[in-house]
């Protein structure tokens, strides 16, 4: 994972004064580095209940996401941001640490029956990530857990992700 964390850029005080952001950019540049990064976020998909789809997190959990579900083998199915997907869709609002957001994902996306992992970039304070979740839960699909390149462990996001789901992370950061 070292090898990983040294391809994630720090840029601090974006997007505000305060924020120390993690800029993955430079892992996806790198063949090797995004290849392992991909290799390491299916491998606890492998075993056990195999998913039938992965449902990736606009924006960055689009690039993780699609690329897992082609090393899976898998369908990969896109949570967007509101008025981007054209059929029917089923939607949430959640609270943002400094207001509120919606999230979407088209109504026969997936469905009972149907396992299904959630891909993000990073886990933060929890908030898309649990709409996400949530979200997952309207469409009746089984959600097997999900799996992040990053966590920002200090924000406390983990806290709100179920404790009977797995959650797998790459790369921690504030511990």
């Amino acid at each position: 994972m070292q090898r990983l964390k040294q391809l994630i850029r720090d840029v601090p005080d974006f997007p505000v004064p305060g924020v120390m952001f993690r800029d993955i950019t430079p892992l996806l540049a790198d063949a090797d580095g995004l290849a392992m990064t991909i290799a390491r976020l299916a491998d606890p998909w492998r075993q056990g209940p195999r998913p039938d789809a992965i449902a990736g997190i606009e924006s960055r959990g689009f690039i993780l996401g699609a690329a897992l579900a082609r090393e899976l083998g898998i369908g990969f199915v896109p949570i967007r941001k509101p008025g981007k997907l054209p059929a029917q869709t089923l939607a949430i609002d959640y609270a943002l640490e400094y207001g509120h957001d919606r999230l979407e994902i088209h109504a026969d996306a997936v469905g009972p029956g149907q396992r299904v992992v959630l891909v993000d970039d990073v886990l933060a304070t929890g908030g898309t990530l649990d709409a996400a979740r949530q979200l997952l839960a309207e469409t009746g699909c089984e959600l097997l857990g999900a799996s992040l390149l990053i966590e920002i462990g200090a924000l406390g996001g983990r806290q709100r992700w179920p404790a009977q789901l797995p959650l797998h992370v790459l790369i921690n950061y504030g511990y």
